[in-house]
């Protein structure tokens, strides 16, 4: 019956994965085939685009997958909605960016290939720590749509760009000391779009989560799991807290609930 299935949304970086390792821990990979046997439907929910969680997806075994920030859904492999930045509110954030100096990549598109019309961000920020395709054009000007972009800013200098706080269109994070990524910090409404488009259930959702970007989705009516290795502020919003991911906290969850 509906009401006896679970919906299951996972993040990655220390939750699915090993953060000394970068690889998928065997036993949260173990309990998602037990739980999709079961009849429990099992996404992932990332910040990362989709070219880029798509590799996740193949290593954990699971065909689901919330992305960009929240508004990128894939169901059954097939990216079913990617939804850009509003273009007016990042082209001006893009503006103000290079009038302050600071350098600029923005993503167009969902591959590994960003933009930029000068090299200030590589050398004011490095390079980004993924694969990254760098299309560096002097007469670059910024089209619609935009996904993403990357500041290279330092944090005690976001001040500089007053664009960051005064806009509902973009969120900005940061991962590496040396930039901001300008993206959505959607989670919690991936999840609602996800369940919309699968006829699911968010009283009988359950989301695991590690850091403060996974804040944002653990949220009522969701059931929310915190790994142990996990942030204190995402813990103290749990309503509970499994053992280390790499303590087997998924697999053991999962099997002290009888859900696999």
């Amino acid at each position: 019956m509906k009401t006896q299935r679970k919906y299951f949304f996972f993040d990655i970086d220390g939750t699915l994965t090993d953060r000394a390792t970068n690889q998928v821990v065997p036993s949260a990979k173990e309990a998602i085939r037990l739980l999709q046997k079961n009849g429990h439907f099992c996404a992932i929910n990332t910040g990362r685009a989709a070219y880029k969680g798509a590799p996740v997806m193949d290593q954990v075994g699971v065909d689901n997958m919330i992305c960009n920030g929240g508004r990128g859904l894939i169901v059954d492999r097939e990216l079913i909605k990617n939804i850009p930045l509003d273009f007016d509110a990042a082209k001006a954030l893009y503006d103000q960016a290079l009038e302050k100096g600071y350098g600029m990549l923005v993503a167009q598109d969902n591959s590994i290939d960003v933009y930029a019309a000068n090299f200030d961000f590589i050398r004011q920020g490095g390079e980004r720590l993924e694969p990254t395709r760098y299309i560096i054009d002097k007469d670059y000007v910024p089209h619609p749509p935009i996904y993403k972009m990357y500041v290279a800013i330092p944090t005690e200098e976001e001040a500089n760009l007053p664009l960051l706080n005064h806009s509902d269109e973009y969120g900005a994070l940061r991962f590496e000391a040396g930039y901001l990524i300008i993206q959505p910090d959607e989670k919690k409404n991936g999840i609602l779009r996800m369940l919309e488009a699968i006829d699911g259930d968010p009283a009988n959702t359950v989301v695991f989560g590690d850091d403060t970007n996974d804040l944002d989705m653990f949220a009522d009516p969701f059931y929310k799991i915190a790994m142990g290795n996990g942030h204190p502020d995402l813990k103290a919003v749990a309503d509970e807290v499994a053992p280390k991911n790499t303590d087997d906290g998924i697999f053991k969850v999962c099997k002290a609930h009888g859900w696999i």
